[in-house]
């Protein structure tokens, strides 16, 4: 598209749309992938949709009946096939479409295949590690469930949960749960309950089916919406043998939707049993604590010094006259030693003072110093010596 254009000198728009379509032709045939919606045959020519299952685009494809009916297992609507077509762009009309010339159903195998190179690399980046995942609310206060039109997951979910905690809230999304609409709706409901402030934990349920029904919650796009949830995801998606990708990311995956009711809410008639249980159990320690006191005071109370504390006043008060009559008798005994003692002494003393010894006939010469005289020679010729007798006293003076 060369042509040089002005508002004075606009080419015709016949002649544009001439050109996009000798542009277009000029493409070849393309093989492309994609997944089926909107099929419908009318004569010899079917017509189909086919759409990308991760982005939100799409394209018309026409195919000669022949050529549709060649495909083996022949595609349905939701089918992922690969074909190769001629993009045609039609002038008068303005359109664009693909014609089809072979189409491929795009076997278990293959997908089975590719799913399992998108598992390595999600793992790779690490979004399957245990150590991302986040543990749920014990009593969540309400419950964002996404999950299939009127559907029986759905169903499962609220009377189990119900019954098991009947003051549960739920906020539900119905969305697609299979075909093209699934992953974009899932998606955008799961970044909605995620905005939700009131949103504690979010359930993705659906029920069994085949592998190309569950492709949706194996799709890269719902997974890494997943991943980036601040809120806890529990996947219940169809039953124990089936494992799309979105096990592996979610916060907590469930068998069945019925088991992810009993996930997400604790079963008040379990809650009341522990309940009583732990209360019993403490009516048990407190009591045997008791027990072991009242056995301890009564053990205490039993005790002479308590069962008859003026008994044992008595016997300590007895005991305690019983000391002091020793006491007394000790120091009576005592002091009558002492005083035998002490007359011993006078009576000695007595017998040897000076006094005792003049009654007895004899004398004491004293020098008029007072001296007892003792040897006659230490008597100097011609002193004055004093006598001193029982009864009176001489002066006398001693010859030369």
């Amino acid at each position: 598209m060369t042509s040089k254009t002005t508002p004075e000198s606009p080419l015709p728009i016949r002649t544009v749309l001439q050109m996009v379509g000798g542009w277009i032709g000029r493409l070849g045939t393309v093989w492309v992938e994609g997944q089926i919606t909107d099929l419908s045959t009318r004569g010899g020519t079917v017509f189909l949709t086919l759409r990308d299952p991760v982005a939100n685009v799409s394209a018309r494809v026409t195919a000669p009946r022949g050529v549709y009916e060649a495909a083996v297992p022949r595609p349905a609507d939701g089918a992922r096939v690969v074909l190769q077509a001629k993009p045609d762009f039609w002038v008068n009309k303005g359109t664009f479409a693909f014609t089809a010339l072979e189409i491929r159903p795009v076997g278990v195998g293959e997908l089975l295949v590719r799913l399992e190179r998108l598992r390595q690399l999600l793992a790779a980046e690490g979004l399957f590690n245990a150590d991302r995942k986040r543990r749920l609310p014990f009593l969540p206060g309400t419950i964002g469930l996404i999950c299939g039109r009127e559907s029986a997951a759905e169903r499962d979910v609220l009377e189990n949960a119900r019954r098991r905690w009947p003051a549960v809230r739920f906020k539900v999304e119905e969305v697609a749960v299979q075909g093209p609409y699934a992953v974009g709706e899932v998606t955008e409901a799961l970044r909605k309950l995620d905005a939700d402030a009131e949103i504690e934990v979010i359930v993705v349920a659906r029920g069994g089916g085949s592998l190309e029904d569950l492709l949706p919650f194996s799709d890269e796009t719902l997974v890494r919406a997943v991943a980036a949830c601040r809120t806890p995801v529990v996947s219940a998606i169809g039953h124990e043998q089936d494992s799309p990708l979105l096990d592996l990311v979610a916060d907590v995956r469930a068998s069945t939707p019925t088991d992810a009711a009993k996930k997400v809410v604790p079963d008040v008639g379990e809650q009341l049993a522990l309940v009583r249980q732990l209360r019993d159990r403490g009516r048990r320690v407190v009591t045997g604590w008791l027990d072991r006191e009242m056995s301890w005071l009564t053990s205490a109370r039993s005790r002479p010094a308590l069962a008859d504390p003026v008994r044992e006043l008595e016997r300590r008060a007895e005991q305690v006259e019983a000391l002091r009559e020793r006491a007394r008798r000790s120091l009576t005994g005592s002091l009558d030693r002492a005083g035998d003692d002490l007359v011993h002494l006078r009576a000695r003393l007595v017998a040897l003072s000076p006094a005792a010894t003049l009654e007895r006939g004899y004398a004491i010469v004293q020098h008029p110093s007072g001296e007892v005289v003792r040897l006659a020679r230490d008597v100097p010729p011609g002193s004055s010596l004093t006598v001193r007798l029982s009864d009176d006293r001489l002066s006398v003076r001693t010859e030369g």
